[in-house]
């Protein structure tokens, strides 16, 4: 399984995803993903560039930005003096597409590109997805900013998202990157509400398909919480997780990868470009599944 989608990556893959494949299963530099990236950083200090592959705006996005950011704390790159690090904090001081409630998930200029449905702008659409791009974005400036005006916001913006945690119907999508968020509000001495942790984990628990004939469709499976055994929620998940990898061996593409479960609705008339954006996000979904098989397929 490895060799063939290794060398489906080595045929299809995107430099700053082979990067990323290479950092996490092959020993690679991570100056080499740095590298890759810096093609996707424009001169304000933000990314853009279809760097999220959804999204084709050249054009600096919070979600693009915090991407960039993922990719690089992943395998360990945490240089703040590093120039593209440095860009990024201009990038977020500049204050550019951050609203009162934090970062938009939609900009203005994304429709003017090819791109699925959820990145088309509206400030709806902002107020009910702004969490899933404002919760890493603040847990990063809380974790690693200097800038005393940008910790002030990401303080303010960090009391909004642990209410919004707290309200059993918010928070959606963003529930995977509170981790994140509580660790880096503990770690720069901000409170954390008693409980908020036992919720976060509560709502994670309530959130993963427990059918797998629902994960051809866009359902969180248990990867998309459960990382390894010493994951929070892997106990009393154990046969959850051994499905999911009995799935995946089984629904991988026959010497290839795994299809991605979603299209562009309605957007038909960027057929060519999702084309190629489904096998850019075939690149990053094999990387998340062989991690998940590399952290629980014990050849059982």
């Amino acid at each position: 399984m490895y060799n063939e989608v290794r060398n489906w990556m080595l045929r299809n893959a995107r430099p700053v995803e082979l990067a990323l494949w290479r950092c996490h299963f092959e020993g690679g530099n991570p100056e080499e993903l740095v590298e890759a990236l810096e093609a996707y950083q424009n001169e304000d200090g933000g990314f853009g560039h279809a760097l999220e592959a959804d999204n084709w705006n050249p054009g600096s996005t919070p979600i693009a930005t915090w991407t960039a950011i993922k990719y690089m704390l992943a395998v360990g790159f945490a240089d703040m003096a590093h120039p593209v690090y440095q860009g990024i904090w201009r990038y977020l001081a500049s204050g550019k597409d951050r609203e009162v409630y934090g970062w938009r998930f939609s900009v203005p200029e994304n429709d003017a590109w090819p791109r699925a449905p959820w990145w088309s702008y509206g400030e709806e659409n902002n107020r009910d997805n702004y969490a899933n791009v404002t919760v890493g974005l603040t847990a990063f400036i809380l974790k690693y900013g200097t800038d005393a005006q940008l910790r002030t916001v990401a303080e303010g913006y960090a009391a909004g998202l642990i209410d919004l945690l707290m309200d059993k119907g918010a928070a959606g999508e963003a529930l995977e990157g509170y981790d994140f968020l509580l660790s880096a509000m503990r770690e720069s001495g901000l409170p954390v509400p008693e409980g908020a942790e036992a919720m976060l984990h509560q709502r994670q628990n309530a959130a993963i398909g427990r059918d797998p004939v629902q994960w051809r469709n866009y359902v969180p499976r248990p990867s998309r919480f459960i990382h390894g055994a010493d994951s929070p929620l892997y106990r009393g998940n154990e046969a959850i997780v051994r499905a999911e990898v009995a799935y995946l061996k089984a629904t991988r593409q026959p010497g290839g990868v795994w299809p991605i479960t979603w299209k562009w609705f309605g957007m038909e008339q960027y057929d060519r470009e999702f084309a190629i954006s489904e096998n850019w996000w075939k690149d990053l979904v094999a990387i998340e599944n062989m991690l998940f098989l590399k952290a629980f397929d014990k050849g059982e």
